[in-house]
């Protein structure tokens, strides 16, 4: 029998005196790590991916997941991953496939970022005491604003205001698929949004009927496969978005195996049951921006302008002259997607070398509109790896109207980000179509404590802005002179517009 010569990097353990053989480490792995062996429970480490669900479950606490200590020699050049992925490829010919956002240990420019505060002059804010504004639209923004006298001698809006996307707090849930999540976790997602005032985004696996009462809180996609996309599609949201591209794969499609295809995503997606969901990398009628801009004036028109349509692009390197163009040729709302953010599935070679940080991407871009005079024609929307409401209140400073979340939003429901979400084995129920396994997330339960950290980074948002002795997060947005850098080159520093503290 062919043995690979691929170590495991995890060893699952259980602790024979303690267990109690109730089997339920069998029945919650979704990766089949645990079988039973008629007298005791067999391993196969091969299989571990570390998504703790038998810890968890495990009612003795006799499981333990560790690190391989029996990897390969340390090596400075060749690391673990180096060399197992030589191995497998050499075994297979096949690409190493990966999931969730890049684990590679690149510098992370956040981190690198710190938030001025008042002292006495500008005094500081009580928010417990005092009202904050939180509250944000996205879309196109007049230049200008009319007013006229009403009927009753008072002053009313003359200036017609283009279609927005009101937020009760500067967060949305990222675009992530029916397919590529399970209907569970949608349903999820749509519950928290609708409670909190925000939107979801439905991805590109279209609508399933089960969401559509959440229609005043989602935005739906059009992505290069258009699944799902008809004129009742257009028109179930708050706003249409054009994919163009994804952080985490920029450049390249996607692939939903036809074997993930089950009757309702094949009916949710317009394609026969079985059949593999292939999203080409360029969307087939979108060569230049003229092109762009026919697509995003023909869902205009197929929504009778009621609603903005953003555009999502991937943060690379000359992400702000296409921002630029993407803003000209009509767009309301532009998404930019960090090299950080999350996927189903993508080439790992893809995830962790191509892209820019979304912190680079972000500043570069706010800049151009500024200079160019068209800042007020788009909002825009930053993703790719939010991890705090800090990561938030900086990207906001660098320039964003709104955060994306998605990994995070993820991670309350169970996720352990274990990368492993193209297999479709998630025990979590999240990255899974098996109806034994998306049984398990509850959509009102883990609504509950999506809603929860949502409120939780709003009430720190609010303490920031109160330290910084404003009231509304209209003040922060834009306002770099409020950051401050720390052990960041000058050439950084000069393209995030950030000055070094001390200064």
């Amino acid at each position: 029998m062919f043995k690979s010569l691929a170590v495991p990097e995890f060893l699952a353990k259980i602790d024979q005196i303690k267990c109690i053989k109730c089997k339920r480490c069998i029945q919650n792995c979704g990766w089949s790590v645990y079988a039973w062996g008629g007298d005791k429970v067999l391993i196969d480490t091969f299989k571990c991916v570390k998504c703790l669900r038998c810890y968890h479950y495990c009612p003795e606490e006799a499981i333990t997941i560790e690190d391989n200590p029996v990897k390969y020699r340390s090596n400075a050049n060749w690391g673990f991953y180096n060399i197992r992925n030589i191995k497998r490829q050499a075994e297979t010919g096949g690409i190493p496939l990966t999931g969730m956002g890049s684990d590679m240990p690149y510098p992370v420019l956040f981190d690198s970022l710190l938030i001025d505060a008042c002292q006495v002059t500008n005094p500081s804010i009580d928010p417990l005491r005092e009202p904050m504004e939180l509250r944000t639209y996205l879309g196109k923004k007049p230049a200008k604003l009319e007013f006229e006298n009403g009927p009753d001698g008072k002053p009313k809006l003359k200036t017609k205001m283009p279609p927005q996307i009101k937020l009760e707090a500067p967060f949305i849930f990222a675009p992530m698929s029916y397919g590529s999540i399970s209907l569970n976790a949608q349903k999820t997602i749509a519950i928290a949004a609708k409670e909190l005032g925000i939107v979801m985004n439905t991805g590109e696996g279209g609508l399933h009927e089960d969401i559509y009462p959440y229609r005043s809180n989602i935005i739906v996609q059009v992505a290069s496969g258009r699944f799902g996309v008809n004129p009742d599609y257009l028109n179930a949201g708050v706003a249409v978005e054009i994919k163009i591209g994804q952080g985490a794969k920029p450049g390249i499609g996607g692939h939903l195996p036809g074997e993930k295809i089950p009757l309702d995503i094949a009916k949710t997606r317009m394609i026969p049951v079985g059949t593999d969901a292939i999203s080409p990398a360029p969307q087939h009628d979108i060569y230049s921006i003229e092109d762009l801009r026919q697509l995003i004036f023909a869902i205009k028109e197929a929504t009778n302008y009621t609603k903005p349509v953003s555009v999502k692009i991937a943060a690379v390197h000359n992400v702000a002259a296409i921002a630029s163009g993407i803003v000209r040729a009509g767009a309301d709302i532009v998404y930019i997607d960090g090299f950080r953010g999350g996927t189903g599935a993508a080439p790992s070679i893809i995830r962790d070398h191509l892209g820019i940080p979304i912190e680079h991407a972000l500043a570069a871009v706010d800049e151009r509109l500024r200079q160019e005079g068209i800042r007020n024609e788009a909002s825009i929307i930053a993703a790719g790896g939010i991890r705090s409401c800090a990561d938030a209140a900086k990207a906001i400073a660098l320039g964003a109207d709104a955060v994306a979340l998605a990994t995070s939003a993820l991670i309350t429901m169970g996720c352990t980000v274990c990368g492993k979400c193209y297999t479709g084995n998630c025990s979590w129920g999240i990255t899974t179509q098996r109806p034994e396994l998306t049984v398990r997330l509850d959509p009102e339960v883990y609504a509950e404590r999506l809603i929860n950290l949502i409120h939780a980074w709003s009430h720190e948002l609010k303490e920031i802005l109160g330290a910084l002795g404003v009231n509304a997060i209209e003040s922060l947005r834009g306002s770099r002179e409020r950051l401050r850098g720390i052990g960041l080159d000058s050439q950084t520093l000069d393209i995030l517009g950030v000055k070094p503290v001390g200064r």
